[in-house]
């Protein structure tokens, strides 16, 4: 195995520790949908997810690739850069985690390394095209093209077999749903749990420990893998909570239609090396079919929400990443301090989230999300259920017109009794 310094071990394991901030805080990508149409079990769903990503961990090391050899220029980054870029990605992780947002851990990731790279390096130390090439657009087309895709696959689903909406067939998108969502599950350990694999590497090769250009290691895929299967098998339940009830209601056939877009846009991305956020991806597939169906809504008040972390995650995680290098770049004690920082609000952040506990038992429960303007402009509008009419065949007599009953007259007072 490689040599380590001591700084170069704290990276690893603070690294190891974002992979596990990232296994629970996606675990609603691949199980929300699942959990909520009742097609799994809350702990049987996580415990599937959590082995598919390990497994899927082992598929690739494309984006692994581009985190550790393109983004950033590797000649000038030394070991406590990656150390403070994995502060702010695992606060940012923790803050939205904490409001149930499912914002991107991999472009909290890529935020802090940025922001601790410029921090560290100045400006020519970031590749900018890989970064608008390989992460920027990825970002803002994929929730598009896969929300697209999810819309059209739920209409097609629902022409074709709308005639067939029997319980058989519940049952059938049921299993369908089981198997998009152990695809998603694959593809996310694919996608995410390489990045930091990437970062790992990154790392080893700025303390030397390996050369540049070098793949990940097998002990990095493993314990990559790992981690981030034990974060997922703890489950987010707070995101898992949002995705799964406050964006959108789904049927069976509904959520099948959104994993099986969400998986083949992270499969594909996967293969041609893009940092992809399956959050981004899920999440606009799961709106697409939620619109999908006729007289499906999406609460726009939470996906405004969504949007809103979305924007913030690569500034915030960057602000904080070159904050804590600004720190760290002060010598051994500064490293201190920032470890001391990140596990102390870490701390705070999981003391502060039991005041409302959300666990696998209330994860299905309604969360009282308020509709919202569109919302219910679209229900005013949504003609009622057909049901049973009553005609009236008795034509023989003319109906008269009918009036309510009248008042019946007050009584008049008794007669007062005569007096002797």
């Amino acid at each position: 195995m490689e040599s380590f310094s001591l700084i170069l071990a704290i990276v690893v394991v603070t690294a190891l520790a974002f992979d596990f901030t990232n296994g629970f805080h996606d675990t609603a990508n691949a199980m929300a949908t699942t959990i909520s149409t009742g097609a799994l079990k809350p702990k049987i769903a996580v415990a599937l997810s959590a082995a598919l990503n390990l497994v899927g961990a082992f598929l690739s090391v494309e984006v692994a690739n581009t985190i550790s050899k393109g983004l950033v220029d590797e000649g000038g980054i030394r070991p406590e850069v990656i150390f403070a870029a994995l502060v702010g990605a695992i606060l940012w992780n923790l803050l939205t985690w904490l409001v149930g947002l499912p914002s991107s851990s991999s472009h909290a990731l890529m935020g802090g390394l940025v922001g601790a790279t410029v921090a560290s390096a100045g400006f020519g130390a970031v590749h900018g095209d890989v970064l608008v090439t390989k992460v920027l657009l990825p970002a803002v087309a994929a929730p598009i093209v896969a929300g697209l895709a999810s819309l059209l696959a739920t209409r097609l689903s629902y022409g074709i077999g709308g005639i067939a909406d029997g319980e058989a067939t519940r049952k059938g998108y049921r299993a369908g749903q089981i198997a998009s969502a152990g695809l998603v599950s694959l593809a996310h350990g694919t996608n995410d749990a390489q990045k930091t694999m990437g970062i790992i590497t990154l790392a080893l090769v700025a303390g030397g420990s390996i050369a540049p250009g070098s793949n990940p290691p097998t002990w990095v895929i493993l314990s990559a893998g790992l981690a981030i299967a034990l974060g997922t098998y703890i489950g987010g339940w707070r995101i898992i909570r949002t995705m799964g009830k406050g964006l959108t209601d789904l049927e069976p056939r509904q959520g099948f239609a959104a994993q099986t877009s969400a998986a083949t846009a992270i499969l594909a991305s996967a293969h041609l090396g893009f940092s992809l956020s399956t959050t981004h991806v899920v999440s606009g597939s799961v709106m697409g079919a939620g619109l999908g169906r006729k007289g499906g809504v999406v609460r726009w008040s939470t996906a405004t929400r969504m949007f809103v972390a979305w924007a913030l995650t690569l500034p915030a995680a960057a602000l904080v990443g070159a904050g804590a290098e600004s720190v760290t770049d002060l010598g051994d004690w500064g490293t201190a301090a920032v470890a001391v920082f990140l596990v102390a609000s870490s701390a705070a952040i999981w003391k502060f989230s039991r005041r409302e506990v959300v666990d696998h038992t209330n994860v299905v429960h309604e969360t009282g999300e308020p509709a919202g303007v569109v919302t219910t402009a679209i229900a005013a509008v949504t003609p009622p259920p057909a049901g049973p009419v009553a005609i009236d065949l008795d034509l023989t007599f003319p109906r008269q017109a009918t009036s309510p009953a009248p008042a019946a007259e007050p009584a008049p007072p008794a007669a007062p009794a005569a007096t002797v």
